[in-house]
């Protein structure tokens, strides 16, 4: 500081400052060089890559594709003469019920179930496999979330398996997997003989708890740790196969779902635009193309009884 006794006492004031301030700032920076530099928590990734303990299961109705699968899959039947003009009116009242009312009646849920049978009965099941894979590139390739397409593929990238649980047939559920690359499907499986589909269940549809079951099950036979797997689903019924695993996600969830999801403090992803429209069943000027997603083929297992 002695060097600085020609300056005025203004000046010298004012330039020692400068120096305190410049060792002050080189002492920070030779400390900091010597540390460790802080780590600011993160969020661990996910999916881990890697984790051959892990899995996805992914809802399909209005998770992964909009609207329901056998709504589109009951349109294609319609246009391949599987049923006739009459059944329409009674499948376009059960789709609107379904969908707008919000709820499962029992004795709905059944007169679909056994009507969307008796459609397939008699019907060779490489016939029904065979005519799935001509709607998907029909009706359903281009109603697949992107969002949700996007959360599969990360999955898959990271190394795991990916699976559709899905109250839709399994034929059905299957054609649609492979068609996304994804690793296989679990579906409702209609009981068949030498190949032909007697018009009867094997058990009930994969619903609800079902589905959960189907889940536990899948992972035992893999080897699967569930506090590791995911799952993704829009629909409260599916809440058992969300509570299974460690990471669940509520996928442009109903309402009940929204409210459970929050309480709970599971991730939400929403791809629709509008809500409101995303819950009305068919548009009024849909025609008769989109009335015959109403019919039974596209009821017996309606979005809300995925």
């Amino acid at each position: 500081m002695a060097a600085l006794g020609w300056l005025t006492p203004r000046r010298r004031s004012a330039t020692a400052r400068s120096v305190l301030a410049g060792e002050a700032s080189a002492e920070a920076a030779r400390k900091s060089s010597q540390e460790a530099p802080p780590t600011t928590p993160e969020e661990p990734q996910f999916p881990v890559m890697g984790d051959d303990r892990a899995a996805a299961f992914f809802d399909l109705d209005n998770t992964v594709m909009q609207g329901a699968a056998l709504f589109h899959f009951g349109r294609g039947l319609y246009k391949r003469k599987f049923f006739e003009t009459r059944d329409l009116a009674r499948f376009a009242w059960q789709q609107a019920w379904f969908r707008l009312a919000g709820v499962e009646d029992p004795e709905h849920m059944q007169d679909a179930r056994d009507s969307a049978l008796s459609i397939v009965k008699g019907h060779r099941v490489a016939e029904l496999e065979s005519i799935g894979e001509e709607i998907y590139d029909e009706y359903m390739a281009d109603r697949i979330w992107p969002g949700t397409r996007a959360l599969a593929q990360a999955h898959l990238d990271a190394g795991q398996k990916v699976w559709l649980v899905t109250a839709a047939p399994v034929e059905i559920a299957q054609v649609i997997a492979r068609r996304l690359g994804l690793t296989g499907a679990l579906g409702t499986v209609a009981e068949s003989v030498d190949g032909v589909y007697t018009g009867k269940l094997v058990g009930e549809p994969l619903h609800g708890p079902a589905k959960a079951e189907a889940v536990r099950a899948l992972a035992a036979a893999e080897g699967l740790d569930l506090s590791r797997c995911a799952a993704y689903s829009d629909s409260h019924n599916d809440i058992p196969m969300l509570s299974l695993v460690g990471h669940p996600y509520a996928i442009n969830p109903d309402a009940k779902l929204r409210r459970h999801a929050r309480e709970q403090d599971w991730r939400l992803r929403d791809y629709r635009t509008g809500r409101k429209a995303a819950k009305v069943g068919i548009p009024a000027a849909a025609g008769v193309g989109a009335v015959a997603g109403g019919t039974a083929a596209a009821i017996a297992l309606s979005r809300r009884r995925r």
